[in-house]
């Protein structure tokens, strides 16, 4: 139970739509069409901003991986964040949330990427232990946004 990653091409954002529809709605996210596709549209463009893979499993694809570039001197250079990591729920519990997140390292190591962070919900207990055993730490910091309104 090997699983493949592909990088996403435009072409194939439709069946990356359907993927985050479902994300989103788990996470209770706002889902909003035009704005994802303008905003993958950027990324599209520009290799420097992040990469996004669709993850395949025996001809299916049941999931994927989004991870944005980013620099910190704190983390000593380039840094990446794992944006959104989505895993069929049949499909968990298998390792191959674990095999996605070496690809991610290794894809990183290849980069020069010093750090990889990642954001998971408190409550995501599951989740939580599999970052762990992958080497995550807990910062005991919280994230905070706030937007930047045009």
């Amino acid at each position: 139970m090997e699983p493949s990653f592909v990088q996403i091409t435009p072409e194939k954002v439709d069946l990356l739509m359907a993927l985050m529809r479902e994300f989103y709605a788990i996470e209770h996210l706002p889902f909003d069409e035009s704005i994802i596709k303008s905003s993958l549209a950027t990324l599209f463009a520009d290799d420097s901003l992040g990469r996004v893979w669709l993850i395949g499993l025996d001809q299916e694809t049941i999931g994927y991986v989004v991870l944005a570039f980013g620099f910190s001197l704190e983390f000593h250079g380039r840094d990446a964040l794992i944006d959104e990591f989505y895993i069929r729920e049949p499909y968990r519990g298998k390792g191959i949330g674990k095999r996605t997140l070496q690809f991610v390292f290794d894809f990183c190591a290849s980069q020069n990427i010093r750090a990889v962070h990642l954001e998971v919900d408190w409550t995501n207990d599951y989740a939580r232990a599999l970052y762990i055993k992958t080497g995550f730490r807990d910062h005991e910091r919280h994230l905070m946004t706030r937007w930047i309104e045009k």
